[in-house]
């Protein structure tokens, strides 16, 4: 019976040694025996159970997902499934990738002109940097969406998107700091122009036309603005998030009763 040490194995696989002690530590690759020298030595079965580890660590998948789908050898899903989620995980990367090209590709443009960029929201994108709460709340469908909208817009026009966004936020601080109570009329007129405002971006329900659901996705916002910190220096603070927040909340429930 043919049997290979670990630096034997290890320099025909084309891995280090440590790397083959790690996959036993971990109980990924065990060695059909070890001898009394200390060393370890694998077989033929071995072998062929590394070369599955070093296929399935090629296409990304995490060394304890490969240990579920070797321990499940005989169920074909397990792997599949393994395999679908990283895929999906490599079209997400891809797409960012995508949106970050786009990105310096606009912002090189815009130095090549002379101009400096205001760096935070060109080169993310509007909403990167809220990824994972629009998927929680929105899927990721509509982050999918909005992105490609936003990156498919010259530079002047993030850069007008990007005012407006400020100016926008900046009133509820004005309106805040004037005393107004968020139900009055002042606040109501300035949440109705807020939500229509949110027209404008693709994924969202009234852009799509489809105004059974923006009531759920004002509040979804509002809540956002007063939960993540992130929003507060936009507003001006806090408490004038939490008075947009409640304008807001007020705006959607006569808007769109129950």
């Amino acid at each position: 019976m043919v049997e290979w040490t670990v630096h034997q194995l290890a320099d025909r696989a084309g891995v280090s040694p440590r790397t083959l002690r790690h996959y036993h530590q971990i109980g990924l690759l065990q060695p059909d025996r070890i001898g009394t020298n200390g060393y370890r030595y694998y077989g033929a079965a071995a072998v062929a159970r590394l070369q599955r580890i070093l296929l399935l660590r090629n296409t990304g998948i995490t060394l304890q997902d490969i240990g579920t789908v070797l321990t499940n050898e005989t169920d074909q899903g397990a792997e599949i499934d393994a395999l679908e989620a990283q895929l999906t995980q490599l079209h997400r990367e891809s797409a960012a990738l995508k949106r970050r090209i786009s990105a310096v590709e606009h912002t090189l443009a815009m130095r090549r002109d002379g101009r400096q960029p205001q760096m935070d929201m060109v080169l993310e994108g509007f909403n990167d940097r809220y990824e994972d709460e629009v998927t929680r709340r929105w899927g990721r469908d509509v982050f999918e969406r909005s992105n490609r909208w936003w990156h498919g817009k010259s530079l002047d026009q993030q850069r007008k998107f990007q005012v407006d966004a400020e100016q926008l936020l900046e009133r509820w601080g004005e309106l805040h700091r004037q005393g107004v109570a968020p139900t009055d009329t002042e606040a109501q007129v300035h949440a109705r122009k807020h939500a229509t405002w949110f027209e404008q971006i693709p994924g969202t329900p009234a852009h799509t036309g489809d105004f059974t659901e923006p009531r759920a996705m004002l509040h979804g916002m509002a809540n956002l603005y007063t939960t993540n910190t992130d929003f507060h220096p936009a507003f001006g603070g806090p408490e004038s998030a939490d008075f947009a927040a409640q304008a807001i909340h007020h705006y959607a429930d006569l808007q769109y009763p129950d």
